[in-house]
């Protein structure tokens, strides 16, 4: 009988996206084929504590994990010696936990922009997930944007990158050079330019909506990424590989609100996501291509959700890339991979053998 794969399970984060983490690891830790993993959980608190937890997959779900009576500190060791984490016993000693892969389900700050791939790479543990620099430069819209552009041959949105600093010290002034980019158009989408599940976005229809915008961008980050107006149907491909990336069928979707934010993404039922079946299989085949170009380009592995819109004469326009897409039961990674023919536990298998690799 071979021996379980010892597997770590990282969620929570210190991050705005700290709930939606829980919610995505509730959803792994109840589909897992736990007779092939050793699985330990350490959740992180949003001031940064780590917390190996035995808590119910709800309680993770909930938030009232933290409260669990068994928790113990632990950390991740960057010493390779100790192979993976150090775990507080009851009479306060720190002892050793071998881990063999890694699987950080963690979005945002912290955890998807390769500070984490960061720590796992010097202790020398394998992850799930793309490494530190395509983890970085994914997480980062702007640099994003920067790097496929000179790639070529992908088609983006109009944007104008503003630094905080800049804004702090002469906003009039910024604003009239933003508005000079883009030529006085209206209205346009405001993001921090490091930030998931679209927190902190603002679309704006007045210049004189422009400054609160910026601030709840800024609240974010200290860069913020401005983009002209894409008309066109939202639609999303997931991705899964190393050296030789596969793209799943084309999902849709439907956002209950005027553009897909937070609360349409998590807190609205009326929002709703589809598959894509009604696209010649030229324009499929396109799309599903272009996916794989942007996640080649930014040196991705393991998996992606490459987003972009798809207007009415047909161009495809990327949009953003997502590093730790969500793993909630309603997100869409899973679920493409799911009409793609590859269930739920399956999915959790390959990405592992993924970071094996």
């Amino acid at each position: 009988m071979n021996e379980k794969l010892s597997l770590l399970v990282l969620f929570g984060g210190v991050s705005s996206e700290h709930e939606v983490s829980c919610a995505s690891a509730a959803s792994v830790l109840a589909n897992i084929d736990r007779e092939k993993y050793d699985i330990k959980t350490i959740g992180i608190t949003k001031e940064g504590n780590w917390l190996l937890t035995g808590s119910p997959v709800t309680n993770i779900e909930d938030g009232s994990w933290e409260r669990y009576k068994d928790n113990r500190r632990a950390l991740l060791s960057p010493d390779r010696s100790v192979g993976g984490l150090l775990a507080e016993d009851e009479k306060g000693a720190f002892l050793p936990i071998k881990v063999d892969v890694v699987l950080p389900v963690l979005h945002g700050k912290n955890g998807e922009d390769g500070s984490m791939q960061g720590l796992l790479q010097i202790a020398g543990i394998p992850y799930v997930g793309s490494g530190t620099t395509a983890s970085a430069v994914s997480m980062d819209k702007a640099v994003t944007k920067a790097v496929v552009e000179k790639a070529g041959g992908v088609s983006q949105a109009k944007c104008y990158v503003m630094q905080k600093a800049d804004y702090d010290k002469n906003c009039d002034r910024e604003i009239s050079s933003l508005m000079e980019f883009f030529d006085g158009q209206l209205p346009l989408f405001v993001k921090p330019a490091n930030a998931g599940s679209s927190v902190g976005i603002s679309k704006v229809k007045s210049e004189n909506d422009i400054p609160g915008a910026l601030q709840l961008a800024f609240a974010e980050d200290v860069k913020a990424v401005i983009e002209e107006t894409i008309t066109g149907r939202e639609i999303e491909v997931a991705v899964l590989g190393n050296h030789e990336p596969q793209a799943s069928c084309i999902g849709e979707i439907f956002a209950a609100n005027e553009f897909y934010d937070y609360n349409a993404k998590y807190e609205n039922g009326e929002s709703r996501t589809g598959i894509v079946t009604d696209l010649s299989p030229e324009k499929e085949a396109q799309i599903r291509d272009t996916a794989v170009k942007v996640y080649q380009i930014l040196g991705c592995r393991g998996l992606s959700r490459v987003d972009f819109f798809l207007e009415e004469d047909g161009r495809i326009v990327f949009n953003e890339i997502n590093t730790l897409p969500g793993f909630t039961n309603i997100s869409m990674y899973p679920k493409l991979w799911e009409e793609s023919g590859i269930g739920y536990s399956e999915l959790i298998d390959r990405l592992i053998q993924l970071a094996l690799e």
